[in-house]
């Protein structure tokens, strides 16, 4: 039996649930960093006397940042390793998190921001690389969403923070705090492995075959006594690519629709999330609402976000990725339409968490769904370069509703434009996504 089906075979166990929850960590400090710069901003824009333009700047130059860093993370995990770049990606945007604390003008803080971005938005397709590759197929997409839940744990962690931390000792503190992740960087050294596919892809099979074992030994299978005496080394030498890892592979027809759908997908879910969410406090208070009272109500509808997440995690096995994207982006869609309606504080309230729980919900499908639909050689780099195209949606969307803020657009005009992305988004994979529920990655990812 070759290292892919011995790792196939093996029963959910303690390794896959650890794996789970330290690289779902790392994936919550993600979004702490994102989301206290949301939180951040009415705060800085009182005692630096911004504009709404050089608002949506300081959300857009983080996504600007993700960009570069998920194209450029995607091709060097290809080539030097899933956990190689989880760790260093993570340890650049907690010391950049910490850097904006000192941030002394504008210009400064676009810069930190910058690095902050290009750390997350590398970080962020490596990881779910890395859980996708270890999972069982039939449970696959359930751990990807699960993972991705720990992004809501993040944006709670940030809006507590900004609740409890900005109104007593200042918005600097906030930034010192998002800057402590870096210390969890030696915790994942020692706990998690490289990618078997990955190993297998590079030729090391030795190393591979440890990893099986190791996991093996925990599941209680009984291993094969010598890596030969598993039919490894002969039959997987000849299924490691020889050709170079490249970009142009991502258009070619094989690949050439699923590619241009997740581009789609990517940019009109990242164009609606940071354009929402990015300015959502700052939304409130412009509608009336105090600081604090605006960060009461976010922190609400950031609590939705967890039982939207456990809610896909559900549908996204039932009755598969496909499906569930579209349901949950056309519902996120009809939400932002009555939330943008406005109203008394409870109707604000409830669709905005209704809104928030089919958004994150939907965001968690997306991670599921994007690697499946690529090889091992080009899954992290088909990953970035989705991810890529999707930060472009995210540069533009918080520099638009800054514009549309500057020019007295109100709530129902903003809110009206995200519920056509999401509804063209949710048409278009609905047209063109094919369906991964419950098959092996090597029979999706053959084009």
């Amino acid at each position: 039996m070759d290292l892919i089906n011995r790792l196939e075979r093996i029963p959910v166990n303690k390794f896959h649930y650890q794996l789970l929850f330290v690289t779902g960590l790392g994936w919550m400090f993600d979004a702490m960093d994102t989301g206290i710069i949301a939180f951040v901003l009415p705060t800085l824009a009182k005692i630096w006397g911004l504009s709404t333009p050089q608002m949506g700047y300081i959300g857009s130059i983080g996504l600007v940042g993700m960009a570069i860093g998920a194209v450029l993370a995607g091709e060097l995990a290809d080539r030097f390793g899933r956990k190689k770049m989880f760790m260093a990606t993570l340890l650049l945007y907690s010391v950049a998190t910490g850097l904006c604390s000192i941030a002394w003008s504008f210009e400064s803080l676009l810069v930190f921001r910058f690095l902050v971005g290009f750390g997350l938005g590398g970080q962020l397709p490596v990881a779910v690389t890395l859980v996708t590759e270890f999972a069982p197929a039939h449970l696959r997409g359930r751990f990807i969403v699960l993972l991705e839940s720990f992004w809501g744990l993040g944006w709670l962690a940030a809006a507590l923070i900004s609740y409890l931390v900005i109104p007593r000792f200042g918005w600097h503190v906030a930034f010192i705090l998002g800057a402590l992740p870096a210390l969890y960087v030696f915790y994942i050294f020692h706990m998690v492995p490289e990618s078997v596919r990955y190993l297998i892809n590079k030729g090391d099979f030795v190393a591979a075959d440890k990893i099986v074992r190791r996991i093996e030994k925990q599941a209680g299978i009984v291993s094969p006594d010598s890596l030969m005496d598993a039919g490894s080394a002969g039959v997987e030498q000849m299924l490691v690519p020889k050709v170079k890892i490249s970009f142009r592979e991502l258009l070619q027809p094989a690949f050439l629709k699923r590619t241009l759908m997740l581009w789609c997908l990517w940019f009109g879910i990242v164009y609606s999330y940071y354009g929402i969410f990015t300015w959502l406090p700052s939304l409130m208070v412009s509608n009336g609402f105090t600081e604090i009272k605006s960060f009461e109500y976010v922190l609400i509808m950031t609590i939705a976000q967890l039982p939207g997440y456990l809610a896909a995690a559900y549908f996204v096995e039932r009755i598969g990725r496909k499906a569930t994207l579209v349901s949950f982006l056309g519902s996120c869609a009809v939400c932002a339409y009555f939330f943008g309606q406005g109203g008394t504080a409870g109707v604000i309230l409830v669709w905005g968490s209704l809104m928030s729980f089919f958004n994150l919900g939907a965001w968690g499908v997306v991670y599921s769904y994007t690697p499946e639909l690529y090889p091992t050689r080009i899954r992290a780099i088909g990953s970035g370069w989705a991810a890529a195209i999707g930060r472009v949606g995210g540069v533009l969307a918080p520099t638009v509703v800054g514009v549309m803020l500057a020019r007295q657009s109100g709530f129902e005009d903003i809110f009206l434009m995200f519920t056509f992305v999401m509804l063209g988004v949710a048409g278009i994979v609905a047209l063109f996504g094919p369906e991964t529920k419950g098959l092996k990655l090597d029979e999706i990812s053959k084009g």
